[in-house]
């Protein structure tokens, strides 16, 4: 037998399983013993309340009454022009920006907005920059394009940003920026505050380096913010901000994979981004998500499903954990919470969680030791019988 010719950095990726994944199909296993409705799996974010009635209806009238070609054929290489038209025109109305459809570039969710923004304005060997905590799958985001993702420690006070740890890593070698705003995992919204001083800072790298630093915006939970939490909209404050947005969790459509790049006008090179996008998915494969789905998000573009749920199981986990001693910050949006442990090992915490049915999330993986994840989008009769369980498995290990 000759050698094998199996990519073997892929091969390696095998071992390395995403623990998200895992405990995901360790809470489905059980449910099979146990029933799922009484496996408390926290280990998934995947949106669980339904899409507004008005996509469905939109679905159904474009089956109707466009015809195959429209619905079922390529779509451009750069995305439905009417599709991005609307798009730009809602941001803008929106968020007081003036962007075109030319500036939009649709793609296949966040993470294919994300990999085609890191592909665009960084080359191998650059350094990319993130904060922790992080979403961990950004490490194949960037470091399979040639660049290297460094992460800034987390400010665990409030996970904002760590401004004085940023200033020190933020050398000549870093392109990119890559933040996540409402955060996953720690439910946190970065503050005008905290946006107009990292817009200070790079502006003022970029001048002292002689070369732009893009900001990657990774922002698919922007519509899912908490009551009297602002949610500032990021390409408001720096210009090279690449906008990635993905309609999964606004419309609870993950399996649709939709979303977009929309690159702030005043960036450098605006007008030839989603163009350079366009090369980039002739190298990834990527090609156009499905046209029928382009087209049907662009009829509800301000609307959301209903995610009043998401705040109604915020506050409830957070009253109970806080209440049970755990150090929490209380999330401004989406529909993750990020407590400490209540010990130094995050991992043995969550395996001693497993023995109660609570599958929790270990924080290693965001890049911050002795905290966990909780993804509480399930419903709340859910949330309220897995704090009886919460309970007794504080009281009995600690």
């Amino acid at each position: 037998m000759g050698k094998s010719m199996i990519n073997e950095q892929y091969k390696k990726m095998l071992e390395g399983k995403s623990v998200i994944r895992q405990l995901s199909e360790f809470a489905a296993e059980r449910g099979r013993e146990i029933g799922y409705e009484n496996v408390f799996d926290y280990s998934l974010g995947n949106p669980s309340v339904p899409v507004p009635e008005k996509l469905t209806e939109v679905m159904i009238e474009l089956l109707k009454t466009k015809n195959s070609m429209e619905l079922h054929g390529y779509s451009p290489s750069l995305g439905i022009a009417s599709v991005k038209d609307k798009i730009a025109d809602s941001l803008n109305r929106r968020f007081g920006m003036d962007y075109t459809g030319n500036h939009i570039f649709p793609t296949t969710g966040a993470a294919g907005a994300v990999a085609h923004a890191v592909r665009c304005v960084t080359s191998p060997g650059d350094e990319v920059l993130t904060f922790a905590p992080y979403f961990p799958e950004y490490n194949l985001y960037v470091n399979m394009t040639g660049a290297q993702l460094k992460v800034v420690p987390a400010d665990t006070e409030n996970f904002q940003i760590n401004l004085e740890k940023l200033e020190e890593m933020l050398t000549e070698k870093v392109a990119a920026l890559l933040i996540n705003t409402p955060n996953n995992p720690s439910g946190a919204v970065y503050s005008s505050e905290t946006l107009k001083e990292l817009s200070d800072l790079l502006n003022k790298k970029q001048k002292e380096y002689g070369h732009d630093i893009f900001l990657i915006s990774d922002e698919p939970y922007r519509e899912i913010v908490f009551d009297k939490v602002e949610a500032p909209y990021v390409s408001k404050f720096y210009d090279n901000t690449l906008s990635c947005y993905s309609f999964s969790k606004s419309l609870s459509l993950p399996g649709e994979r939709i979303g977009y790049v929309a690159t702030n006008p005043r960036c450098r090179d605006a007008e030839l981004i989603s163009a350079i996008c366009g090369q980039i998915s002739r190298g990834i494969g990527h090609n156009c998500p499905p046209s029928i789905i382009q087209l049907a998000v662009a009829e509800v573009l301000d609307q959301t499903s209903d995610m009043s749920v998401y705040e109604t199981n915020m506050n409830l986990l957070y009253g109970e954990l806080t209440s049970l001693g755990f150090d929490c910050v209380k999330p401004g949006g989406t529909f993750y919470i990020f407590p400490k442990a209540l010990e130094e090992d995050a991992t043995v915490f969550c395996q001693k969680a497993l023995k109660y049915d609570l599958v929790l999330v270990p924080s290693d993986s965001f890049g911050v030791p002795g905290y966990f994840r909780m993804a509480y989008c399930i419903d709340t009769e859910k949330v309220e019988r897995s704090l009886l369980a919460l309970r007794r498995f504080v009281k009995e290990n600690y």
